[in-house]
C-alpha cells in the first residue's frame, strides 16, 4: 500500500488522487495520505490533484509538511496567502492548520481527517507548521539564506522529541532512568546489526 519515491515534485498528489479514486470506485474503505513540502504547493501537479480531489470527492489526506524553506526559498515567497491551509477554501474541501511539532496533535488531526474520509466526507488539506532544523541535502548550506538563531530558537522551544519526551515525564509515563535504559538498549541493537552486517561477505556488489 506504499507508492514508489518519485522525484518530480508535487507529481505524488497527483497518485494519491488517482489511488484514492480507485477505492472510491471499487467500495473500498482505504484512504490515500499524500506528504510533500511547502514548496510543492507552488507546482500545478499540487492544484489539479486537489481540484479532482475535491470534485470527485475522494477519500484523500493532502499533508504538507510546511518546514518554511523550500530549499533556500522561504515560504513568504512561496506564496502570499497567510497559511497553505486555507488554500483548501478555493478548492471546495477542509483544511487544517496543525502545530507540525506536538505528536499528539498531528496525530488526532490526521486521524480525524481519514474517519471523515472513510465516511464519505471528501479530502482534507493539512498543513503542519514546523521547521527544518538541518540542511535540504548534503550539498546545501542553510548558513547562506537564514541565520543561526532562527533554526536554535525553533531546536530548543520546541523540539517535537523534547515536547513529547516531557509530557511523557510530567504524567509519570516515561523517566529520565527509563530512558537511559532504552537509549542504551537500541545503541546496542544498532551497533550489533552493524557488525554483523560488516563481517558478512556475500552480498559485496562485486559478486552482483
Amino acid at each position: 500500500n506504499i507508492f514508489p519515491i518519485q522525484i518530480i515534485i508535487g507529481a505524488q498528489t497527483l497518485h494519491a488522487t488517482g489511488c484514492a479514486w480507485a477505492t472510491k470506485l471499487k467500495g473500498e474503505t482505504q484512504v490515500s495520505v499524500c506528504y510533500f513540502g511547502d514548496g510543492a504547493t507552488s507546482q500545478g501537479d499540487f492544484h489539479e490533484a486537489l481540484n479532482f480531489a475535491s470534485v470527485y470527492q475522494v477519500p484523500v489526506i493532502f499533508f504538507c509538511q510546511n518546514n518554511q524553506y523550500a530549499i533556500s526559498v522561504p515560504v513568504h515567497k512561496q506564496t502570499a496567502s497567510r497559511t497553505i491551509a486555507q488554500k483548501a477554501v478555493a478548492y471546495g474541501m477542509k483544511g487544517v492548520l496543525v502545530d507540525g511539532n506536538d505528536a499528539l496533535a498531528v496525530y488526532k488531526t490526521v486521524k480525524e481527517a481519514a474517519d471523515a474520509a472513510r465516511n464519505g466526507g471528501g479530502p482534507v488539506l493539512i498543513e503542519a507548521f514546523t521547521y527544518r532544523l538541518g540542511p535540504h541535502t548534503t550539498s546545501d548550506d542553510p548558513a547562506k539564506y537564514r541565520n543561526a538563531e532562527e533554526a536554535e530558537k525553533w531546536r530548543w522551544k520546541k523540539d517535537p522529541l523534547h515536547r513529547l519526551r516531557v509530557l511523557l515525564e510530567k504524567r509519570g509515563i516515561w523517566t529520565e532512568g527509563e530512558e537511559e535504559e532504552w537509549v542504551a538498549q537500541v545503541n546496542g541493537e544498532v551497533t550489533a546489526a552493524y557488525e554483523e552486517a560488516a563481517a558478512d561477505g556475500s552480498g559485496s556488489i562485486v559478486d552482483a
